[in-house]
Parts: structure tokens; C-alpha cells; sequence
């Protein structure tokens, strides 16, 4: 084998490998968030980090700020793509209350984006480009229900 196919061979493993390893450290973290959030809904992390379930059915812990009936999220995975358009469903756990509503990518007003995210997330530096600041969903709830449940509608 050539010295170049050995080392395409040996890049391909590299990033095969290193995929799988920041899934797995992603999901570990996701899962200690989560575990804390439910076992301390009232505490440091739960102020800032709701639990919000797709209608597809995936679960992450994400930041949010909860103002003028609405509840703002920060994404930075490629998820936010869900809320396009018309929108979607989504069920979030807030300090131990199972909410319901449908969030909404904001794409097009960069002044309201940044007005939101200057709550949402205060200590992202200045300099950070804006695409690396993630995307802003806003969610109108429809309904409050204290305990846990599965999303519906």
C-alpha cells in the first residue's frame, strides 16, 4: 500500500473514530444534565437548562429563558432545522412542570436575535462570530401540567 492510501486510510479512521467518540461523550453529558435537572428542578443548572422532547422523539437539555409568555432556546446542533417553516411540537420539562407548544426558528430578524440572546446566553464574548452562537427557537406554549409526561399532538 502507498504511503498516500495509507494515510487517506489512516484519516478516514481518525474521523471515524473521533465521530463516535464526541457522540458518545455528547450523549454522556446529555444524560448527566438531564439526571440532574429531574433530581434537582429547582436547582443552579434547572434555572438555566429545560429538557426539550422532539416529536420525533430525541431529548436534549437545552438553555432557555422563559419571557412575555414565551419560552426562548438556544441551539447549537443542526436540530434547530425541526423548527423551520411552519415549526414544530415540542414538549419541555421546566423546573418539575411538563410545558407544550410549538417553536419557531427565527432566521430573518437578527436584531430580535441578538436582543434575545443577550438574556439567554450574557457571557458568549463579543468577538464570537454570530453562526457560532447557535440558533434562537421561540416557543408559544399551549398548555402547563405539573409531572411528566409523553409529547403530544
Amino acid at each position: 500500500m502507498s504511503k498516500t492510501k495509507r494515510f487517506v486510510v489512516g484519516v478516514v479512521v481518525l474521523l471515524v473514530v473521533g465521530t463516535v467518540a464526541m457522540k458518545w461523550r455528547g450523549d454522556t453529558v446529555n444524560t448527566r444534565v438531564m439526571n440532574e435537572i429531574r433530581s434537582e428542578p429547582f436547582g443552579e443548572r434547572a434555572r438555566k437548562t429545560m429538557i426539550a422532547t422532539l416529536d420525533d422523539g430525541r431529548v436534549y437539555p437545552v438553555n432557555y429563558l422563559r419571557e412575555d409568555g414565551r419560552v426562548y432556546m438556544g441551539i447549537d446542533g443542526l436540530w434547530w432545522r425541526v423548527f423551520q417553516g411552519e415549526g414544530s411540537r415540542v414538549q419541555m420539562e421546566i423546573n418539575d412542570q411538563i410545558v407544550t407548544g410549538t417553536g419557531v426558528v427565527i432566521l430573518d430578524d437578527l436584531a430580535r436575535v441578538d436582543d434575545v440572546f443577550s438574556r439567554l446566553r450574557p457571557t458568549v464574548p463579543e468577538w464570537l462570530p454570530r453562526a457560532l452562537n447557535g440558533k434562537l427557537v421561540e416557543i408559544t406554549p399551549d398548555s402547563e401540567r405539573d409531572g411528566r409526561q409523553n409529547i403530544s399532538q
